[in-house]
C-alpha cells in the first residue's frame, strides 16, 4: 500500500520531513477494522509529533489523526461495521496513523460517516468533533440537549478547526457563543459558523466582554494556546469552569481559580483510546450524534481548504500552512 512517511524529526522546509513510501498491507484481528482510506485531515497535533527533535525511527513512521473511507475488512470481535461501510475517524496516536491508503482501527472509536457528505468533507471533522464534544460534554459538564440554555461560553481561538466545530455545538446546546478572532476573514468565519459576539484576542477581551454587558462567562474553552490564561480567570464566573487542550510552558498562577472554586479540565481526545479505557465506545457514540446533527442539517463541515492526492508534498504543505497559523478550518488531503 502506498503511504507518507518519515524517520527523522525536521523542519517541514526540509523536503526529507516526509517521503512516500510502500508498506505491507495490514490484517485485521480482534475489535479491528481494516479501512481503505479516502481523505485524511492535518491538524496540530500532527505538527506536533513531527516537530523537529534528536530522534530517529528505525522504521518509517506513519503519522496523521482524521481520516474518512470504506471498511475492506474486519476482526473476529467486530459488531458495530462490516466491509462496505462508509466510516470517519481519529484514530489513536500510540498506532500507525491515517497518511496511509489501508489503516487498522478499534471500531470502538469510529462512526458511520455522514450520509450527506463526501468523503473529504467527513474527514475534515472527527478530531476536531471528538475534542470539542468531550470537553463541553464531558469535562465541562455541559448538557448536550438544552438543559444550559442561555449560558454563556467564551470560545478562544474560535476560528481554528476545534473552535470551528465547537461554535456549532455550543450553539446546538443553546449556548451565547462569544468567540475570538483577529483577522476579518477569521471573523467572518465564525460569525457564519453561529457565533453570537466575536472579540479581538490580541485586544483586550477582558474590556471587549463587559462591553457586551457580561460580567463573568460561564463556561470558557482555551482552544488554541495559553497566553490567555490570567484573561481566562479574570473572566470565568464564580463555580464556573475553563477547559483547555494545550500543552503548556507558560505560568498559569491559580490564586483567581482558587478564590472563585473554579475548576480547570484538560481535554486529551487520545486519552480513552491511549489508555483502552472501558469507555472507549463513547467516541463511537459521539461521533454517530455528530454524522446525525450533521444529516440533519444542524452542523457543518469545517473544511477550507482540500489538496490532492495524499502524497508527501501536499502533507508538507498542510504542515506548513497549518505551522503559519493563520488557516481557518480544515486543511483536508484526498485521495490516492
Amino acid at each position: 500500500m502506498k503511504a507518507v512517511a518519515l524517520t527523522h524529526y525536521l523542519p517541514i522546509a526540509d523536503p526529507n520531513s516526509f517521503f512516500d513510501i510502500e508498506l505491507e498491507k495490514p490484517t485485521p484481528t480482534g475489535h479491528d477494522i481494516l479501512v481503505s482510506v479516502k481523505a485524511v485531515a492535518v491538524n496540530p497535533v500532527d505538527c506536533k509529533v513531527r516537530a523537529p527533535k534528536d530522534k530517529v525511527e528505525e522504521t518509517p513512521r506513519v503519522i496523521g489523526y482524521d481520516a474518512s473511507g470504506i471498511v475492506e475488512a474486519v476482526g473476529a470481535d467486530v459488531t458495530l461495521f462490516k466491509a462496505g461501510d462508509e466510516v470517519y475517524y481519529a484514530g489513536d496516536i500510540t498506532r500507525p496513523g491515517t497518511n496511509a491508503e489501508y489503516q487498522l482501527v478499534d471500531e470502538r472509536i469510529v462512526g458511520h460517516k455522514p450520509n450527506t457528505l463526501s468523503h473529504a468533507q467527513a474527514a475534515a471533522l472527527p478530531l476536531t468533533s471528538i475534542t470539542a464534544y468531550e470537553a463541553f460534554f464531558d469535562r465541562l459538564g455541559i448538557d448536550r440537549d438544552g438543559a444550559n440554555k442561555g449560558q454563556s461560553i467564551l470560545i478562544i481561538g474560535a476560528g481554528g478547526g476545534v473552535g470551528s466545530i465547537g461554535i456549532q455545538l455550543a450553539k446546538l446546546a443553546g449556548l451565547r457563543v462569544i468567540a475570538t478572532a483577529s483577522r476579518p476573514g477569521t471573523t467572518a468565519w465564525v460569525k457564519e459558523l453561529g457565533a453570537d459576539h466575536v472579540i479581538n484576542h490580541h485586544e483586550n477581551m477582558v474590556d471587549q466582554v463587559r462591553a457586551l454587558g457580561i460580567q463573568h462567562i460561564d463556561h470558557i474553552a482555551i482552544f488554541n494556546d495559553m497566553q490567555h490564561w490570567e484573561t481566562a480567570v479574570e473572566l470565568i464566573r464564580p463555580q464556573g469552569g475553563i477547559v483547555t487542550i494545550d500543552d503548556t510552558d507558560l505560568p498559569m498562577p491559580m490564586d483567581g481559580m482558587k478564590i472563585k472554586s473554579a475548576s480547570l479540565h484538560w481535554e486529551f481526545m487520545f486519552a480513552r483510546s491511549m489508555h483502552n479505557t472501558p469507555d472507549m465506545i463513547e467516541q463511537h457514540k459521539l461521533l454517530t450524534f455528530v454524522a446525525e446533527e450533521i444529516d440533519a442539517g444542524h452542523i457543518r463541515t469545517t473544511v477550507s481548504e482540500i489538496l490532492s492526492p495524499i502524497n508527501a508534498e501536499n502533507v508538507r504543505k498542510a504542515h506548513a500552512l497549518i505551522e503559519a497559523g493563520t488557516v481557518k478550518g480544515k486543511i483536508v488531503l484526498e485521495g490516492f
